[in-house]
């Protein structure tokens, strides 16, 4: 059995404190992982059963397993012409182990996509899994017609029976022990070790890991989408979506009138769908790398970022930079430090910050 691990610095709960994204949380079916008051979600080795699900439905591609990377499944996939077949007996953990985004680029390029559903209804782990690969196929059969596509996504009861003619015998193994099976089996029993713990681990930012906050970077299966779309024909029309019905992406609003110019939006977000220029003067908006983690809403303490009620399938085919909002540069009359608003403020929110707790410590009103 595959074991599960945890990237820290690509999780988004380790760029803030605010982020509430528990998509793993709510997805594993034995709950092996547990987000609570610490930051990170703390995993019980014991009790994962190495469905994928968690890496599946991980918009940041934090979570993962050791032996089952979607990324080469997908082009494993792909490069076999005559295979269209995706089973959990065959080639794959669970289906639910793939995101919307693997499911769209696999059936644009097979044009016909099989998921084996003949085992969930037996399965342990349908009560969440079963649920999220419907969820999922929906979702992608939903957006396939709506880039006028023609490839389908089918769900059959094919219910696939591995071949087990082809057993290895004792000579076969003792051919295969060399150094690298050795290092194999010793990582093996490692992991067997640490399953055998049944009990949460916690998991903390590394040196390394603080060091890799601040880059941004796009998932693998964010650059599979797109490298798959180019080869799709646009539409006749674009056509505009149900936002809720796009786990994925997002197109933003950005309320102006609330907005402070804090910053905090765009320097959390993990891909760079928001950022600024080098005078801190404007908030620009990638839909196209927008990954919907939610943090730059949750950071935002005035709710001046919300979430637009539709999608234009344009952006797939047609990625454009938005301008949200744009402020004023000027220099504080304080500290005399350049800072960016979006009001007549002559004062730096740090120094207005400073201003105001003197004014409280001392009884100062703003009458008097």
């Amino acid at each position: 059995m595959s074991l599960i691990h945890l990237e820290a610095s690509k999780c988004v709960r380790s760029l803030s404190v605010e982020s509430e994204c528990n998509k793993c949380e709510a997805v594993c079916p034995t709950a092996a992982i547990v987000v609570g008051t610490h930051p990170l979600p703390a995993i019980n080795f014991s009790a994962c059963v190495s469905c994928g699900a968690c890496h599946g439905v991980c918009p940041t591609e934090a979570l993962g397993l050791e032996n089952f990377n979607a990324t080469d499944f997908f082009f494993d996939f792909v490069e076999n012409e005559k295979e269209n077949l995706i089973s959990c007996r065959k080639n794959i953990p669970c289906i639910s182990a793939l995101s919307v985004e693997h499911l769209i680029s696999i059936a644009v390029l097979k044009k016909e996509l099989i998921l084996d559903m003949g085992y969930c209804d037996g399965c342990e782990i349908a009560h969440t899994c079963h649920k999220q690969i419907l969820q999922n196929c929906e979702e992608a059969s939903y957006l396939l017609e709506a880039m006028e596509n023609d490839s389908v996504i089918k769900l059959e009861n094919v219910r696939y029976v591995e071949d087990v003619s082809n057993k290895s015998d004792r000579r076969d193994f003792l051919g295969a022990l060399n150094l690298k099976s050795v290092a194999k089996v010793k990582k093996s029993f490692e992991d067997e070790v640490k399953k055998a713990s049944d009990e949460l681990i916690e998991h903390t930012l590394q040196k390394a890991d603080i060091a890799l906050l601040k880059q941004k970077r796009i998932p693998q299966k964010r650059k599979i989408f797109f490298t798959a779309i180019k080869r799709v024909q646009t539409p006749s029309q674009f056509h505009i979506v149900d936002a809720s019905e796009v786990s994925f992406t997002s197109q933003k609003i950005m309320n102006e009138a609330a907005c402070t110019a804090c910053q905090m939006c765009y320097r959390v977000c993990p891909t760079g769908a928001l950022t600024s220029d080098i005078k801190n003067s404007k908030i620009d908006f990638d839909p196209f790398l927008c990954i919907k983690c939610h943090i730059c809403h949750d950071v935002c303490e005035p709710n001046a970022i919300t979430l637009s009620g539709s999608y234009n399938v344009k952006e797939f085919f047609e990625p454009s930079v938005v301008n949200l909002i744009s402020f004023k540069v000027r220099r504080c009359d304080e500290c005399n430090v350049i800072f960016s608003t979006n009001t007549g403020e002559r004062l730096c929110y740090r120094c207005k910050c400073e201003e105001e707790e003197a004014r409280e410590l001392w009884g100062i009103t703003e009458d008097m």
